[in-house]
């Protein structure tokens, strides 16, 4: 009997269905059960978060740099300005291949090794969200030629920026000084806040002094944006602060003269008001194209600079020291007649030569033949160095010292821009601490004529200047004295006038010295006659001459047949006029030998420009 086979269960694939179908319900239950919450979830529970979310993808707040103030002369010459140019800007967070876009923007607009490795080293430095520029000074046809092809290059763009321009270039460069790039050291002493948006800050001189005043305070805007990050419309704006202008107490013809007087020379020339501290010129050559340094000089450019001889970049007013040879002979005259260790008319004679007991090493005056008879009066008209290896000798190397510093030798004057060096003045401590040996007193004749480790910079000797003009008064010196706010023009002084006062001379002891200074150029036994001669007004002054190299006993000084690296250094201290003094000058000529020969005339000449209205106006 055969058997039969059921090839079809009806009801177990009913059941099989069911079950399948309730799994199936049952799991589309819980996904829209699951889909719901997380819809309530987003949609009320984050509803502020992603609508943050939301707003934060449309609309973008961007800083507003902003204007830097201007810097002016005190006769209105515009000294620091803000000029428009175009830059070529990357935003490093667009940018998915960085070595690609810069291969094909080089195709379109010329872009130098130097621009990459700045550029490269900038984006290190900034957040990836902000635009960092590829190259600067974009020219008219730069522009043109990218504008063309700006829909291929959405993280690049022009942006047109005021750029600090100086238009007297090298003649105020070591007043200025010169604003840079923003870098690592900046922001670690800069408000970060503050400079979002801006890429360059004071680096030296005024620029940096008063960095706060001339920035200004960033402002910002609100902006919608597209997909790709395009600015659609402006929603709302705070506009930024404009940094203030700056005033400066250096008149620009005077620094013009000033300049115009060291062409060709190395050497510094301050000139100062005696009356108030204020700075009236300031030159050091030679000097630099402070432009060049404004959006990064080439390595090439900047180590010519920097190996330069002539170091271009030194301040020499600030930081130059120099031995200040006879012009420290009117301060050692009222060092002595305080400590009473001179009068007036104690006279000695000049042989030409002097010696200390004991020993048979002559120090030999300027003069060969020697003076004769000499007082302090003649000492300082005739510059007699042995009158004053006597004097030191009697004073002694500790007087000498505290005398000295009286007048701000060897210490900071506190000018406005820093930077200063200190110079020196020497003491038996010193000596024993630098080099671990006594001191000798062949070391405090030497000192007392100027030489040896005595060293001045050219802003304390004008500061002492001054004060041989003003009986008494060391001025705080400053180069700054307004402020203007651009929008309001405000004027806000910088400065109160500080001075420190010297009070162990008096009057008479200050008539001694200054008679005899207007003898040095008015005498005919004078050293700078000449640059007195003919002048419609009268003017005290010392010349002084400073030894680069020692000369052996058994040798005498050939100017021709010495090096120029190593002939003297030429000095020249001066007031005008003098009986109303209304400046103070202060001229080192490096390697320009005699002190009457080289420094006088240019004092002369600043002095005939200063005060020609004055002498026009008197007359």
């Amino acid at each position: 009997m055969p058997v039969k086979f059921a090839f079809k269960d009806s009801v177990e694939e009913t059941r099989l269905v069911k079950k399948r179908v309730l799994i199936a319900g049952i799991a589309i239950s819980f996904l829209i059960v699951f889909l719901l919450l997380r819809l309530i979830y987003l949609q009320i529970m984050q509803h502020d978060h992603f609508i943050t979310l939301s707003q934060n993808n449309r609309v973008k707040v961007v800083p507003i740099p902003p204007i830097r103030g201007l810097i002016y002369s005190r006769d209105g010459v515009l000294l620091a300005e803000n000029q428009p140019a175009f830059s070529l800007e990357v935003i490093p967070e667009k940018v998915t291949d960085l070595d690609a876009l810069l291969s094909e923007i080089s195709t379109i607009v010329m872009i130098e090794e130097d621009d990459i490795r700045r550029f490269r080293k900038a984006i290190k430095e900034k957040r990836r969200f902000e635009s960092v520029p590829l190259k600067y000074n974009l020219d008219e046809a730069e522009v043109a030629r990218f504008s063309v092809d700006n829909h291929r290059f959405p993280a690049v763009e022009v942006v047109a920026r005021p750029y600090r321009r100086y238009p007297l270039k090298d003649l105020t460069a070591h007043i200025l000084g010169y604003v840079g790039r923003i870098d690592e050291n900046d922001l670690e002493n800069l408000d970060v806040s503050n400079y979002l948006g801006s890429t360059h800050t004071g680096k030296i001189g005024i620029e940096k002094a008063y960095e706060k005043i001339l920035h200004g305070q960033v402002g910002h805007q609100q902006v919608e944006v597209n997909a790709q990050g395009r600015v659609i419309r402006v929603l709302e704006r705070t506009p930024p602060q404009p940094g203030k202008n700056i005033y400066l107490t250096i008149d620009a013809g005077l620094q013009k003269e000033a300049m115009d007087s060291l062409k060709g020379k190395r050497g510094a020339i301050v000139a100062m008001d005696p009356n108030n501290g204020d700075i009236l010129a300031l030159a050091s050559t030679p000097s630099y194209d402070p432009n060049l340094f404004v959006n990064g000089i080439d390595h090439l450019t900047y180590n010519k600079l920097l190996s330069s001889k002539d170091t271009p970049l030194v301040n020499r007013v600030l930081q130059g020291t120099y031995p200040p040879g006879s012009t420290i002979k009117p301060f050692m005259g009222l060092v002595a007649l305080s400590y009473s260790v001179r009068r007036p008319d104690d006279d000695i004679w000049c042989p030409g030569w002097y010696t200390l007991k004991g020993s048979s090493h002559l120090y030999r005056d300027w003069k060969k033949q020697g003076h004769g008879q000499v007082d302090l009066h003649y000492a300082i008209m005739q510059s007699c160095d042995v009158y004053y290896y006597d004097l030191a000798n009697d004073l002694g190397i500790d007087r000498l010292h505290d005398g000295l510093t009286y007048f701000g030798f060897g210490e900071k004057t506190g000018i406005d821009i820093g930077g200063e060096a200190v110079g020196l003045v020497p003491s038996p401590e010193w000596k024993r601490k630098v080099y671990n040996q006594p001191w000798f007193p062949g070391e405090t004749l030497i000192a007392g004529i100027g030489q040896g480790s005595l060293l001045i910079t050219p802003l304390q000797l004008v500061r002492a200047t001054a004060s041989l003009a003003n009986d008494g008064h060391l001025f705080a010196p400053h180069l700054a004295f307004e402020s203007a706010d651009q929008i309001s023009n405000n004027h806000d002084l910088l400065q109160s006038i500080q001075s420190e006062d010297i009070e162990i001379y008096n009057q008479m002891q200050w008539n001694t010295i200054k008679k005899a200074m207007v003898d040095v150029v008015h005498d005919e036994h004078g050293t700078a006659r000449g640059s007195g001669y003919n002048a419609k007004y009268m003017f005290a002054g010392k010349t002084g001459t400073a030894q680069v190299i020692a000369i052996a006993q058994d040798e005498e000084y050939k100017e021709d047949d010495v090096p120029e690296e190593f002939q003297d250094h030429a000095l020249f201290i001066a007031y005008a006029p003098a009986e109303k003094p209304m400046i103070a000058v202060v001229v080192v000529v490096e390697n320009g030998g005699s002190g009457s020969r080289s420094a006088a005339p240019v004092a002369r000449r600043l002095f005939d420009y200063y005060l020609k209205d004055t002498v026009k106006g008197s007359g």
